[in-house]
């Protein structure tokens, strides 16, 4: 038996009549007379299971609608697009193009879906958020506010698109990572654990922010650089090539970090220090000002490198010492103690 039927009220949209449906039978929360929403045709709404369209609701095209899903408030769903599961799509919410919305998922307010994008799990698309691409929203990820996902991008787990963000390309949130404000993740990017990307900051290429670690401001994370730990780089500060933040390490101001350098422990890199190649900063150490850090050069313990100061090759400065002005520090050399 069919549980529901077009009936003769009908309107024409975008050249294609849509019909207004009504329940035959009692079913889900449904009553058998109840007017629902409008479709272009019995394929658009399955006959079985709790599948419904009510309010203004509008499901044309080769779009179909089945499962336990529904479509309700002025959602539109059309082109080749497919809402089924226990999938709700409210509001001025737009699924379209190829995109499926299945599982728990929620499409609401006046956020689009599309593309062959998916949104499944318990995952919500809301606010005016786009998500678009072959890209993939699932778990109990959120994009919202006016957050954009595409191209290939995948937001997993519970991470959190906000703001106005981008993920683009390929890039993985997961977790129960956060992107906000005007942050763009992009490329083959990941941003894992319970990392935060948040203002104008950039992360891109193969890098990768994870645990605790935050990005802000106008920061960028590129290359295949590593943001871990409890590690902060905010500031208009530069982590680049295969450079690795660790730890509590802090890095901000204008200050680069790029090659295969590390920065860990307490660490902190200021100003428009750089600290490039192989070399290390770990502990307590501080490189600050327009210092150079740089080959395999090691600053540890609770040492500083100021001013103009520059350290390279395999020197090594630790303890308590403090390398400033405009002095140099190479080869192998070691300065050590206060």
């Amino acid at each position: 038996m069919k549980k529901y039927k077009l009936t003769t009220n009908t309107k024409t949209v975008s050249g294609n009549t849509l019909y207004r449906i009504q329940a035959l039978i009692s079913f889900a929360n449904v009553t058998a007379g109840d007017l629902g929403g409008w479709v272009e045709k019995e394929s658009s709404l399955s006959q079985e299971d709790g599948a419904w369209v009510s309010g203004d609701a509008e499901v044309s095209g080769d779009a179909e609608v089945s499962g336990d899903a529904e479509v309700s408030g002025n959602a539109r769903v059309f082109g080749n697009a497919e809402v089924s599961g226990d999938a709700r799509v409210s509001g001025n919410a737009r699924v379209f193009g190829n995109a499926r919305v299945f599982g728990n998922a929620r499409v609401s307010d006046s956020a689009w879906v599309s593309g062959d994008a998916e949104v499944s799990g318990d995952a919500e698309v809301s606010g005016n958020a786009r998500v678009s691409g072959n890209t993939e929203v699932s778990g109990d990820a959120h994009v919202s506010d006016n957050a954009e996902v595409s191209g290939n991008a995948k937001v997993s787990g519970g991470a959190k698109v906000s703001g106005d963000a981008k993920v683009s390309g390929g890039a993985k949130v997961s977790g129960d990572a956060k992107v906000s404000g005007d942050a763009q993740v992009s490329g083959d990017a990941e941003v894992s654990g319970d990392a935060r990307v948040s203002g104008d900051a950039e992360v891109s290429g193969g890098a990768q922010v994870s645990d605790n670690a935050e990005v802000s401001d106008n920061a960028e994370v590129s290359g295949y650089a590593e943001v871990s730990g409890n590690a902060r780089v905010f500031g208009n500060a530069e982590v680049s090539g295969n450079a690795q933040v660790s730890g509590n390490a802090q890095v901000y101001g204008d200050a680069e970090v790029s090659g295969d350098a590390e920065v860990s422990g307490d660490a902190k890199v200021s100003g428009d220090a750089e600290v490039s190649g192989d070399a290390e900063v770990s502990g307590d150490a501080w490189v600050s000002g327009n210092a150079r850090v740089s080959g395999d050069a090691e600053v540890s313990g609770d040492a500083q490198v100021s001013g103009d100061a520059q350290v390279s090759g395999n020197a090594r400065i630790f303890g308590n010492a403090r390398v400033f002005g405009n002095a140099r520090v190479s080869d192998s050399a070691w300065v050590s103690g206060d």
